[in-house]
């Protein structure tokens, strides 16, 4: 019966703790936190929710600089770029907006949004002009708060911003959902797998793969020779061929083989499409323990 009593004692115990620090009874913003993540551990609230108030709270002290897409990994459309060439791009990199620029990533003119890229090319319609389609750029700076940032997201009903530096210089771009994600964790797409998943296969033939995948595995799976005296991951070896931090839509013909970086962020590349030869058989291969 005293253990029952204990049981119940505690949540109520915790519950008056955060009830009091509601009422101005806890010190700093790091004492409140304590309790949500004891609640969490508790199951007195959800260990999801707990995580997602603690995202909120680290919002107020994240600037765009931290979680920005870097102005080097930015995928843009230029003004000089024929109409097939832009649809082409656009379809090849799958983003719904892309900033367009003008002599260099530095001017920019706009955004140009896939949606309204699709209308204007409806049959029976004159070939549209990109500057007709072109949608008001925003620009913040690299040190605004991600808090203030998503309310003007909400406020704007715009989903990206160019980011620039103390001299007016692009610096970089950030989305609606790079700052979502801070709170909800990252937001997954069709191009997403599982962790534990090294190669899952694809309806159309082609296979996502996991660029942690170590490249003798991959070899070996793929019929490949992949190889690189500094890398071995799948994921080092395209970095090293293409000589940078790979961007998303980047391409490697490696001999039979097609390789398209499909999600990759500042540091490394995630998921690779392999399109193999039509012959080739390859099943969904699991993450070996330790890779």
């Amino acid at each position: 019966m005293s253990e029952d009593r204990s049981s119940q004692e505690r949540p109520r115990n915790w519950w008056e703790r955060f009830t009091q620090s509601l009422r101005g009874n806890v010190d700093d913003q790091d004492s409140l936190l304590d309790l949500v993540r004891e609640a969490g551990e508790r199951q007195v609230i959800d260990a999801e929710a707990a995580r997602m108030v603690d995202g909120i709270f680290r919002m107020g002290e994240l600037t765009v600089r931290d979680v920005m897409i870097p102005r080097a990994q930015m995928e843009v459309i230029e003004m000089d770029m024929l109409l097939p060439e832009i649809i082409a791009r656009v379809s090849e990199i799958g983003h719904s907006r892309f900033p367009v620029v003008g002599d260099d990533r530095d001017d920019v003119r706009g955004i140009l949004l896939a949606k309204d890229l699709l209308q204007g090319c409806r049959t029976g319609l004159p070939a549209p002009r990109l500057n007709d389609l072109l949608r008001p750029a925003t620009f913040i700076p690299e040190s605004k708060h991600l808090d203030h940032l998503l309310y003007e997201f909400r406020t704007g009903r715009h989903h990206m911003a160019v980011v620039v530096d103390e001299y007016g210089g692009v610096a970089g771009l950030i989305t609606i959902e790079d700052v979502l994600e801070i709170i909800v964790g990252e937001i997954e797409d069709e191009y997403d797998i599982d962790e534990d998943v090294m190669i899952a296969s694809r309806e159309d033939g082609d296979f996502l793969v996991n660029a942690l995948i170590p490249l003798e595995d991959f070899n070996e799976h793929f019929m490949a020779r992949l190889a690189d005296e500094h890398a071995d991951t799948l994921s080092g070896w395209v970095a090293g061929r293409l000589g940078h931090v790979p961007r998303v839509g980047e391409v490697i013909e490696e001999g039979n083989l097609r390789l398209e970086v499909l999600r990759a962020d500042r540091r490394r590349v995630h998921v690779v499409r392999v399109t193999p030869p039509r012959s080739a058989a390859v099943s969904e291969i699991p993450m070996q323990d330790g890779a």
